[in-house]
């Protein structure tokens, strides 16, 4: 980014435009990725896009470089200014939950650059998803500001900025197959290496049997889980992710009765605890996982599942694991 050198306010303006970058590219892909996932992010404060004038709007956004970026590119050929709010490089709809993307920091940055001092109106626009985290009211009070929230997307900001009018389509917070598949690459990545660990603990307990059961319930929790979201029975995350773990683990559980007939009764519930206790909760909280990073889910909603389904995951998850070593001490 190129800086202004005109003073304004406390802070200089910088210039950006619509363009993105092989850098840029590269880093959405890390991003995606969860690869060093403090550092996407940009410099908070003001920016022109194209030649703005006093008459042009001022757009609200976060650091996070995907905000950014997603705005910016989706504004080619507009003249606007952007005020980019400090949310510690995180997206907008979560920095609004956690009270980053706030009516502090959005008030101090407007007074911080001085926006009063470059446009005629007093109109900050904001995006959708971050209405949880300001208060209107206080923003005009406080800097003599109104609040208008655009459409949820930005790539649907040139349509509603001819009119300031956004269409029931717009205001429509949409999470389908593809939102959901770019969720899973920073899932895969994140749990590779738990995996594996899981996996190895496993294959020492029970044997390759139980590990491979592991691997499975933890692909259904990062891989399988997103895409059938829609279809899965409840409505609960956690349980959703109980329903497929289940699901996942019955042909490993009857493989592994079938092989072991020599079991005494009481080893092979344990068996049969060991599977259907550790696999399902595996799934199951990577599925809770999932509140924080799609727009179905609301604070007070993942709250409910926490307090509910967390102390129940804790006590299948022991009881699997005095199973799985019971069976392992003493059904050889």
């Amino acid at each position: 980014m190129e800086q202004d050198h005109s003073d304004v306010g406390r802070q200089q303006i910088q210039q950006t435009n619509s363009q993105l970058t092989w850098q840029n590219r590269l880093d959405h892909v890390l991003a995606r990725l969860g690869i060093r996932r403090g550092n996407h992010r940009v410099a908070p404060g003001l920016y022109r896009l194209g030649v703005p004038d006093a008459g042009s709007p001022v757009l609200v956004t976060a650091n996070y470089s995907l905000s950014f970026d997603a705005l910016r590119s989706a504004l080619a050929g507009h003249d606007a200014y952007l005020l980019v709010l400090d949310t510690n490089g995180v997206n907008v709809w979560c920095a609004a939950g956690k009270g980053t993307f706030g009516t502090d920091e959005l008030v101090r940055r407007v007074q911080q650059v001085g926006v009063s001092d470059l446009v005629s109106n007093r109109t900050l626009i904001l995006p959708q998803l971050g209405a949880s985290g300001v208060s209107a009211l206080e923003v005009r009070k406080r800097c003599g500001f109104g609040v208008e929230y655009g459409p949820v997307r930005a790539v649907d900001l040139p349509a509603y900025l001819k009119d300031h009018r956004a269409t029931p389509e717009m205001r429509q917070v949409r999470f389908d197959l593809v939102d959901r598949l770019t969720l899973i690459p920073v899932e895969v990545v994140s749990w590779f290496l738990p995996t594996l660990l899981l996996g190895a603990l496993l294959l020492l307990l029970g044997g390759w049997r139980l590990a491979s059961a592991a691997i499975s319930a933890m692909f259904a929790g990062v891989v399988l889980f997103p895409i059938l979201l829609p279809w899965l029975p409840t409505r609960d995350f956690t349980s959703k992710g109980f329903f497929l773990g289940g699901l996942m683990v019955v042909p490993f559980a009857a493989a592994a009765s079938a092989e072991s007939p020599d079991l005494g009764a009481l080893l092979r519930v344990a068996q049969m605890l060991a599977y259907f206790t550790l696999m399902p909760t595996l799934t199951a909280y990577l599925s809770l996982n999932f509140t924080g990073s799609t727009p179905v889910a609301s604070r007070t909603g993942v709250r409910y599942e926490i307090d509910r389904y967390v102390p129940v995951m804790a006590i299948l998850a022991v009881a699997g694991i005095v199973s799985a070593i019971a069976v392992a001490a003493f059904g050889r």
